[in-house]
């Protein structure tokens, strides 16, 4: 099943092993699980201390595997194929079941082991799902070093009946002894977080003792990373406050357009500007969310939403942006309940299905050709007259056959009872209302600045963007703004770097000359 380079490739990592570990597969007659057969084979005969055996009765979702070292009753299991995007997922748990160490802090590793009470997580994803591998890996990790703590990945795909029965509509999405935790992408520390109940108070005591910084980097996507390495490269004390680190890269599957390098993923880059910025000695505060913004005594404070109180004497602002909601009624009621805003990742679960795409520029256009190669018919509704994507796309769009496109419709409502089962829309040339009977909903509208949390603080435009001058200066003497949240206009990866860079030697500038005075 795996290509020879890809088999190379893995047996130079399974030599990392140091002790024996055993696959144990529950399989049944289907051609599935003779796929899962022959790739557990290929990968036994690529290390002597890897073994199979079967278990019928072992697990009943078929097929499926465990991976354990010998000797314990380690909880990882493996139902579906894991290719795609959760290959990596596979080749982690070989390595880490095998006592190869994993790249996590020494706290964090004591914080798992110490988790009190019984854990089985089951995670549904889709295996073009990129943010997918990042929960499937955290909570893989943790049933490595807590024999308390089961993890179970499933390819809704293939176990249809179950994502039916459970009414999931979105990927990845994860449950806790049979209740729902958490749907879409988290971390581990956001795993944590959840069931360490203490975690939040004993992060915000050591946070709030941290020294003053120089420049404090409020963001972690390409404009944040820009503006860390900058500041950092003077040899100035230097921190980055994250809710994500790489911020909504982590959420761009192709990227075709960042000069010097003809194609890359979101989660690619992101982790290439995190190592980046880990070179410098950046101090990165990942996992935190800035709350309030103040300047205190010579200083900018920042103040967390565990309450923590960061200080520095320059900030530099790069929040970023989200994605825009449509704020009709249903919208929140049915959103992972047929309301996506992920195609690459929740389009799966539509497989022949009807679905609609709200928005007609390039991203709505992109998502709508993504999906019609799965799903059963895609509908286009886009407000304007005529579509803002490129004129390629747009041919593109046309020549399917399964795509009908709206323009001059004006989304008004989501319907549905317990999932969507269609929306309405005003056709805003005639006024007339009407309804399209759809199992799905992908918005694609564009994006709104996260900067709620600083109304009243620094000005910001109509838009909610930080108002900037040509150096990235804010109205606050101190705080400067980079990227996507900023009036800065073209929200492009290649142009918020650019501006982080600015704003950070900005922000080097005023140290410089507020220090003479």
């Amino acid at each position: 099943m795996l290509e020879a380079t890809l088999k190379t490739q893995l047996q130079g990592y399974l030599t990392r092993l140091q002790h024996p570990i055993e696959l144990v597969a529950s399989l049944d007659d289907g051609a599935t699980s003779a796929e899962v057969r022959a790739l557990l084979e290929e990968i036994v005969s690529l290390s002597d201390k890897i073994s199979l055996r079967e278990d019928a009765d072992g697990a009943q979702r078929k097929p499926s595997f465990a991976v354990q070292r010998v000797g314990t009753q380690m909880g990882i299991r493996f139902a579906g194929i894991p290719l795609g995007h959760e290959f990596t997922s596979l080749v982690l748990a070989l390595l880490q079941a095998g006592g190869h160490p994993p790249k996590v802090e020494a706290d964090v590793i004591e914080q798992i082991k110490a988790l009190p009470g019984q854990y089985d997580f089951e995670v549904f994803i889709s295996l073009s799902c990129h943010n997918c591998p990042d929960v499937v890996q955290a909570l893989n990790l943790m049933a490595v070093l807590n024999p308390n703590v089961k993890s179970t990945m499933i390819d809704g795909a293939l176990f249809q009946d179950e994502v039916e029965a459970r009414q999931i509509m979105g990927v990845p999405a994860v449950y806790l002894n049979g209740e729902p935790f958490g749907q879409g992408r988290m971390e581990l520390g956001e795993i944590l977080a959840k069931i360490d109940t203490g975690a939040a108070a004993r992060d915000a005591e050591k946070l709030s003792a941290k020294a003053p910084f120089d420049v404090l980097v409020v963001g972690g996507g390409p404009a944040g990373s820009a503006a860390a390495i900058y500041a950092a490269r003077k040899g100035i004390r230097t921190g980055v406050l994250a809710e994500r680190f790489g911020g909504q890269v982590m959420d761009t599957l192709g990227i075709e357009n960042f000069i010097s390098v003809k194609a890359t993923e979101g989660p690619k880059l992101a982790g290439a500007l995190e190592e980046h910025v880990k070179e410098y000695g950046v101090d990165i505060m990942n996992l935190q969310r800035a709350q309030a913004l103040r300047p205190v005594n010579g200083h900018i404070e920042v103040t967390l939403d565990n309450g923590a109180v960061l200080k520095s004497k320059t900030v530099v602002l790069s929040t970023g942006a989200r994605w825009r909601n449509m704020n009709v009624p249903g919208e929140a009621e049915f959103r992972t309940k047929g309301v996506a805003y992920c195609p690459h990742c929740d389009g799966p679960l539509f497989r022949g299905k009807r679905v609609a795409v709200i928005g007609g520029g390039n991203s709505g256009v992109e998502a709508a050709i993504d999906l019609a190669g799965i799903v059963a018919h895609v509908t286009l509704l886009e407000f304007d007259s005529q579509l803002r994507a490129d004129a390629v796309l747009q041919t593109k769009l046309n020549s399917l056959p399964n795509v009908t496109v709206l323009t001059s419709a004006q989304t008004t409502q989501v319907t549905g009872t317990d999932k969507v089962n269609g929306l309405n829309y005003k056709d805003r040339v005639s006024g007339e209302v009407r309804h399209i009977e759809l199992e799905g909903i992908f918005v694609q509208i564009g994006l709104v600045p996260n900067t709620d949390w600083l109304k009243g603080v620094v000005d910001l435009s109509a838009r909610g963007e930080i108002e900037v001058d040509a150096r990235g200066h804010t109205s606050v003497p101190g705080v400067f703004a980079a990227g996507d949240c900023t009036t800065v206009p073209y929200k492009q990866i290649v142009i918020a770097m650019g501006e982080g860079a600015k704003a950070s030697l900005s922000a080097f500038d005023h140290i410089i000359r507020t220090s003479v005075a």
